[in-house]
């Protein structure tokens, strides 16, 4: 990046230059140009006065103000007067040149006079003027001859220095972009450098944030911001493959041990003492394979959900769902499961998915409810189908709560709230992070609050996208 900065002011310098002094170059020429033949035209005037008097010597004197000599000629172009001594070489040339019809000077350059003596092939300015004016009387034609030699000498010095500022100027411009860079990709290198040294073991590491609020600052901040979500996230793993570990471990154990027993209780004979049953052995041991068989369609779940598996987009009705979920629950003295669902509730989504998220949150309602648990589900108005719309699955308990403390803690991989994982009939500890998971892959959220009436109890929400395809049928059941 150096080296193209470097290159580039290289380039822009020696295309300034360029123009400029080819710019500088013309502007002098032309104002010495202009200033010469004033002078010129002022030698030209001075003699044409003169010889508007008749008093015109044969030799005249040597004009002034660096003009280099006058001829006067008469209308056959033959020599009047002159400030050589030998001008019919130059009047022999010069007759020719007569100011246009109704102009009474003119003038123009011409290149190697012969009468300059120090013309050679240099550039002569040459002014004619008329005499008299407007052609009466006898007529005259005052020539005076400038050779441009001092304009030439001005102009080369100038096109030299030009020429010899403009290496160093282009090398100048050069270092200076070099060693600007240098001092702005200071911070860059040194943020490449720490981001280097970011390991597994070191992902507390940062880059140094410099100071301001430039484009290299912004950078900064945003890589680490990007490595504390990287941090969050490796430490989120970390933490989920130990409680992972955790979880498998005891039903593992409890099998190894249910199995073990039941073998030894098969080739045991004529042991004194109470027996054992191998049939309570082997059940034990398929209820901690199921318990396994869980945690890993729940973990293999999950995996998917942080991966972003495509999934099916099919239209689904959450009011029908919820009744659904209602029928196969029938009532065995628990908490009593009602249903609220006043009219079809259409989202998009994957039915598997949405089941499971609405059977989740029901068995962890059931779980804590102290007499009932209702399922609410509900559109936004008739005028669901527009853009934005979303749909609401709602589902309600009368336990004791959750403080508002530990309102995100429940979503966490195998949080520990209570004791009542590690009961019978407790889960696994992931349903809830498995329904926000199918939530937010459905473009939704779910979140937990307290009940709506201010009685103890819990209340998740699911906030779903609606479908614009309508149902035809009405659902209520309780």
């Amino acid at each position: 990046m150096r080296g193209r900065t470097a290159t580039a002011a290289a380039l822009a310098m020696a295309l300034l230059l360029a123009v400029g002094g080819a710019w500088l170059y013309v502007v002098l020429r032309a104002n010495l140009l202009d200033n010469t033949t004033s002078r010129t035209e002022v030698a030209a005037r001075k003699v044409a006065a003169q010889a508007d008097t008749g008093a015109l010597p044969g030799l005249l004197s040597s004009p002034a103000d660096g003009v280099d000599l006058v001829l006067v000629l008469d209308a056959s172009g033959r020599v009047v007067a002159t400030s050589l001594r030998t001008a019919d070489p130059l009047a022999a040339e010069l007759s020719g040149f007569r100011p246009s019809p109704g102009q009474d000077s003119a003038d123009r350059i011409i290149t190697g006079a012969p009468a300059a003596a120090a013309g050679g092939n240099r550039a002569d300015v040459v002014v004619v003027r008329a005499t008299p004016p407007g052609g009466g009387g006898q007529q005259r034609y005052v020539y005076a001859v400038t050779v441009l030699s001092d304009v030439d000498d001005a102009t080369h010095a100038i096109g030299v220095a030009l020429l010899a500022s403009a290496p160093p100027l282009i090398a100048l411009a050069a270092a200076i972009a070099w060693a600007v860079t240098g001092l702005a990709l200071r911070p860059v290198t040194a943020i490449r450098r720490e981001l280097a040294a970011v390991s597994a073991s070191e992902l507390d590491r940062r880059v140094p944030d410099p100071a301001g609020g430039d484009e290299i600052a912004l950078m900064a901040r945003t890589v680490n911001a990007t490595l504390d979500r990287l941090e969050q996230a490796v430490t989120r793993q970390r933490q989920f493959v130990a409680d992972a570990s955790h979880e498998l471990r005891n039903p593992i154990a409890a099998v190894r041990s249910r199995l073990e027993v039941a073998l030894a209780d098969s080739g045991a004979e004529g042991v004194t003492g109470p027996a054992v049953s191998l049939d309570g052995s082997v059940r034990a041991a398929l209820r901690d394979t199921e318990r396994l068989q869980r945690i890993a369609a729940d973990l293999l779940l999950l995996a998917r959900l942080d991966a972003h598996a495509p999934q099916a987009a099919e239209p689904v009705d959450l009011a029908l769902l919820a009744a659904e979920e209602a029928a196969r629950r029938p009532a065995r003295g628990g908490p009593r499961l009602a249903v609220e669902a006043g009219e079809p509730v259409p989202v998009r989504g994957d039915p598997a998915q949405l089941e499971r998220l609405l059977t989740n949150l029901v068995d962890n309602a059931l779980r804590y409810a102290a007499s009932e648990v209702r399922v609410t589900a509900r559109s936004p108005g008739r005028e669901h189908g527009g853009a934005g719309a979303r749909a609401v699955l709602e589902v309600v308990d009368d336990g004791p709560g959750i403080p508002e403390a530990h309102r995100e803690q429940v979503f966490e991989r195998f949080a520990r709230l209570d004791a009542a994982r590690d009961r019978e009939t407790g889960g696994t500890g992931l349903g809830l992070a498995i329904a926000r998971g199918i939530a937010r892959a459905h473009g939704g959220e779910l979140t937990v609050r307290g009940r709506a009436d201010g009685r103890p109890g819990a209340r998740f929400v699911a906030v779903l996208p609606v479908q614009a395809t309508p149902y035809g049928h009405r659902i209520h059941r309780s």
